[in-house]
C-alpha cells in the first residue's frame, strides 16, 4: 500500500527500472498480482487511509506498528455523577478518554492529585437523581472521613459536582497555569471579603498544583500548545516518541515502534507515526515540532524544525525518550536472544566508528602506577561484545623507568601483538581501545606501525573527561551519543580493564611493601614472613610487639632480634642493617 500525489508516477517508478530496486524491493514486485487504488480530497486523508487499511489488512510489505502494549487512559465516565479512573480498555459509552499516557506512574500521580483536590466518589453505584430521592443507598467509609462528598445521599449538588469534573478536564487538557491563576483570584476575593478559611481552601489547591506541575510535570518556559514528534531509525525498525504540550506543560508522552519490511524514508515513516497518532489522540496543534519535514503535509498544521530556544530543547527531551525506548526494546531482546542483541550492539559501534568490518573481537589498554612505582598494564578482551576473561592479560613494565605512560603504553601494546604475531596471527582484533588521549594512542599507533599491523585493525583512544573518542591523524575528537549502545559498550571495556589493572597493582603494590619491610631482613623467607603475618596481622603489630614475644614465638633469638631492630629502625639505619 502507498500514497502519492501522482499515483502514475509512483506506480511506474516500481516497472520502468527494475535493475534499479533494491533486492527487498525487486521480491515485492515479483509478486504484484493486481492494483487497485482510492482517491481522496488531501495528502493527509491518503495518509489516514493508508493507515486504516494497513491495520486492517496488516500487508507483508509495509510499515507495521509492532509495539502491541495497551497504554493506560484516564477515563471520565458519562454518568450523572462521573467518576474518573484508569483504564487500557475505550468503550463508546459516552465516556470521555484521556490519554494514552506511556508511563503509567504519571497517569497515577495525576489520578492522585485529583483525589487531594477533589471530593470526587470512587464507588461503582449507578448514582441518579432517582437513587438520591429513594434514599437507596448510605455513605460509605469514603463520606465519613472527608474524601467524597457524599453525592449517593444527595449531599453534593450537580452543579458543584460539575465544576469538580470541568476542572479535571481543564487539568487533563494542560491548563494547570490557567487553573492555578483562577484560585489565586478566588483566594483574593474570598481574603477582601474577610472569609480567610475559604482563602485558605484555595491557597492550599493554589500550592497543590503548583508543586504538581514543578515536580511532575515538565514545563516550559512559554504558555504555548505544540505536538513534538521524534523518530530514531536502526536497521528495519524505528522508534518514535510522542509529546504533547499545552499550556507549556507536558500533559501526554508515549512511545510506538514500526517495523519496516522494506526499506522506507525517514520522511515517509514520520508521516505513518504521525498518522497513527493522530488516529490515537485526535486532532494535532496548529504547530507540530519535528526533527525533519514529514513527506505529506496536513491542512491547519505546520510543521517546525526548531534550531534553538525551549522548542528545541523540548525536540531533544523527546529525542532522548526515543532513545531510551529503543534501549529498552534492545535490553528486552537481550533476554529473548542474546546473540541479537549483541549483533546490533556491535553493528552500531561499527557505524559509529565508521569501520568496514563488525568489531568481533576488542581489546582494551589501561597503564597503571603511583609515581612511577610498581608500574603494570592490563589488557582485556571482548568477543561478541561480551567479556573473555580466560584472555585478559597482566602485564609488568620491563623497560619504562618511572611514571611514563606514554613510553609504558606503547611497550606492552609491542609485547602484546609482536607475540600474538608468531603464535595466533589469525586472532588479532579488529578494535583496539587505548584508555587515554591523544599521547597514550599515538604511541600505541607507533608500536603498531613497527609491527605492520596498522592496516589490518583500528585503534583508538577513551578519554574519561568528556568520553570523547580520539581517532589517529584526527584533529577532531569524536562524540557519540551518550545515550547510545555504542559508548556504552566501549565505556564498559575501558572500565573493565582498569578495573582489572589497578586489582593487579594493588596486589603487587600491597606485596612490595610486605616484602621490602621482612622480606628484605636476612633470615627471614616466605614461610617465616606468613607465620609472622598470621600470629600477628600485620607489620606495624610485629614491629610493636616486644621483643622477648618474638623470642617465644620465633624460638631463635638472633633472628626476633635482628627483625626487632629492621623494623624499629630509620631508613638509613635499616640500609646499613646486613
Amino acid at each position: 500500500m502507498g500514497k502519492a500525489k501522482d499515483l502514475h508516477k509512483r506506480v511506474a517508478q516500481y516497472f520502468v527500472a527494475p535493475e534499479r530496486l533494491n533486492t527487498k524491493t525487486r521480491i515485492l514486485v515479483s509478486k504484484i498480482a493486481d492494483a487497485q487504488y482510492s482517491v481522496v480530497d488531501t495528502e493527509a486523508d491518503a495518509l489516514l487511509l493508508e493507515n486504516n487499511l494497513i491495520k486492517q489488512y496488516k500487508p507483508k510489505y509495509n510499515i507495521l506498528l509492532k509495539d502491541s502494549k495497551t497504554y493506560p487512559w484516564i477515563c471520565i465516565t458519562g454518568e450523572e455523577f462521573p467518576r474518573v479512573f484508569l483504564t487500557r480498555t475505550l468503550r463508546k459509552d459516552g465516556s470521555r478518554y484521556f490519554g494514552p499516557y506511556s508511563s503509567v506512574m504519571h497517569a497515577r500521580v495525576l489520578l492522585e492529585l485529583f483525589s487531594e483536590l477533589y471530593p470526587l466518589r470512587t464507588c461503582r453505584y449507578n448514582i441518579n437523581s432517582d437513587a438520591i430521592l429513594r434514599k437507596k443507598y448510605r455513605p460509605c467509609l469514603e463520606f465519613h472521613i472527608g474524601r467524597c462528598k457524599g453525592c449517593c445521599v444527595g449531599a453534593v449538588s450537580r452543579e458543584e459536582y460539575d465544576g469538580y469534573i470541568q476542572e479535571i478536564t481543564s487539568l487533563l487538557r494542560g491548563g494547570g497555569r490557567d487553573l492555578i491563576r483562577h484560585y489565586r483570584a478566588l483566594m483574593e476575593d474570598a481574603a477582601g471579603r474577610l472569609d480567610f478559611e475559604q482563602a485558605a481552601v484555595f491557597k492550599d489547591k493554589m500550592e497543590r498544583l503548583g508543586n504538581h506541575y514543578s515536580k511532575s510535570v515538565i514545563t516550559a518556559a512559554s504558555d504555548a500548545d505544540a505536538d513534538v514528534f521524534s523518530l530514531l531509525c536502526d536497521a528495519g525498525e524505528a522508534f518514535g516518541n510522542f509529546l504533547r504540550v499545552r499550556g507549556g506543560a507536558i500533559v501526554q508522552s508515549f512511545n510506538l515502534g514500526f517495523k519496516m519490511n522494506i526499506e522506507e524514508e525517514p520522511a515517509a515513516i514520520l508521516s505513518e507515526f504521525i498518522a497513527e497518532v493522530k488516529g490515537k489522540v485526535g486532532e494535532l496543534s496548529k504547530e507540530v515540532i519535528v526533527p525533519f519535514l514529514p513527506d505529506v503535509e496536513m491542512e491547519g498544521t505546520s510543521f517546525r524544525i526548531p534550531a534553538k530556544g525551549d522548542k528545541l530543547a523540548i525536540l531533544e527531551l523527546s529525542a532522548r525518550n526515543a532513545r531510551e525506548f529503543r534501549a529498552n526494546n534492545l535490553r528486552q531482546k537481550e533476554k529473548a536472544d542474546p546473540g541479537e542483541y549483541r549483533a546490533k550492539v556491535l553493528e552500531e559501534l561499527r557505524r559509529a566508528l565508521g569501520m568496514e568490518v563488525l568489531p568481533e573481537h576488542m581489546e582494551c589498554f589501561d597503564n597503571s602506577n603511583i609515581q612511577g612505582t610498581n608500574p603494570v598494564a592490563s589488557c582485556v578482551v571482548f568477543r561478541g561484545g561480551v567479556p573473555s576473561k580466560k584472555d585478559y592479560r597482566r602485564f609488568k613494565i620491563k623497560t619504562v623507568i618511572g611514571a611514563n605512560d606514554y613510553a609504558s603504553m606503547k611497550e606492552v601494546v609491542n609485547r602484546r601483538y609482536s607475540r600474538m604475531l608468531e603464535e595466533a596471527p589469525e586472532d588479532l582484533p579488529q578494535l583496539i581501545v587505548i584508555d587515554g588521549g591523544k599521547g597514550q594512542l599515538e604511541f600505541a599507533y607507533q608500536a603498531l606501525q613497527e609491527l605492520g599491523l596498522t592496516e589490518k585493525l583500528t585503534v583508538i583512544g577513551l578519554a574519561k573527561r568528556l568520553e570523547e573518542v580520539i581517532r589517529v591523524g584526527d584533529p577532531y575528537p569524536l562524540f557519540i551519543d551518550r545515550d547510545s549502545l555504542a559508548l556504552k559498550v566501549l565505556q564498559q571495556i575501558r572500565d573493565e580493564a582498569h578495573r582489572f589493572g589497578i586489582t593487579f597493582h594493588r596486589n603487587l603494590r600491597s606485596k612490595s611493601q610486605i616484602d621490602s619491610a621482612l622480606r628484605s631482613i636476612p633470615g627471614v623467607g616466605e614461610k617465616t614472613e606468613q607465620r609472622l603475618l598470621m600470629h600477628y596481622g600485620s607489620v606495624a603489630r610485629i614491629a610493636a610487639a616486644p621483643l622477648s614475644d618474638l623470642v617465644a614465638f620465633l624460638g631463635n633469638e638472633p633472628l626476633a632480634t635482628r627483625i626487632h631492630s629492621v623494623l624499629n629502625s630509620t631508613d638509613n639505619e635499616r640500609e646499613n642493617i646486613q
